[in-house]
C-alpha cells in the first residue's frame, strides 16, 4: 500500500502540534487529500492547534489504513483566503472550514516496518 492512500479524500487523521514552549496537542481532522502535493485540512473551529501552529509551524500526523500505520512530519501553513481555502471549502461539509492548513511533507514513517520511507 502506498503512503499516501492512508491520507486519501476523508480519511480521519491525528494533527499533532506544539506550542513554542512546548506543550502538545492532539487532535482527531478530517483529511482533504492532496494539492500541489501538499496536504490540505481544512481549519474548523480548532483554536489551540492554530495558534500552536502560528507559533510553532512543525506538526506530526498519525494515520493508518488496511492495517498499515504512518507518522508523517511536516511543516503546515494557514491560508485564510486564495486557492486552499476554497479547495478546503469546496471539499468539506459543514461546518465549513474558515481557514485551510496546509502541509509540506518532509518525513513519512512506517510505524510497522519502524523505518522512515520519505
Amino acid at each position: 500500500m502506498e503512503w499516501k492512500d492512508a491520507l486519501k479524500e476523508r480519511q480521519n487523521i491525528v494533527l499533532a502540534t506544539s506550542s513554542k514552549e512546548g506543550s502538545p496537542r492532539a487532535i482527531v481532522v478530517v483529511s482533504l487529500g492532496f494539492v500541489d502535493d501538499r496536504l490540505l485540512i481544512g481549519a474548523c473551529p480548532m483554536g489551540k492547534s492554530l495558534e500552536n501552529i502560528r507559533e510553532n509551524n512543525k506538526v506530526s500526523i498519525a494515520t493508518f489504513e488496511n492495517n498499515a500505520y504512518y507518522r508523517i512530519d511536516g511543516i503546515a501553513t494557514i491560508y485564510a483566503e486564495g486557492k486552499y481555502l476554497e479547495t478546503a471549502v469546496r471539499k468539506s461539509n459543514p461546518p465549513l472550514p474558515k481557514g485551510a492548513i496546509v502541509v509540506d511533507i518532509k518525513e513519512v514513517f512506517d510505524l510497522d516496518k519502524r523505518e522512515k520511507i520519505l
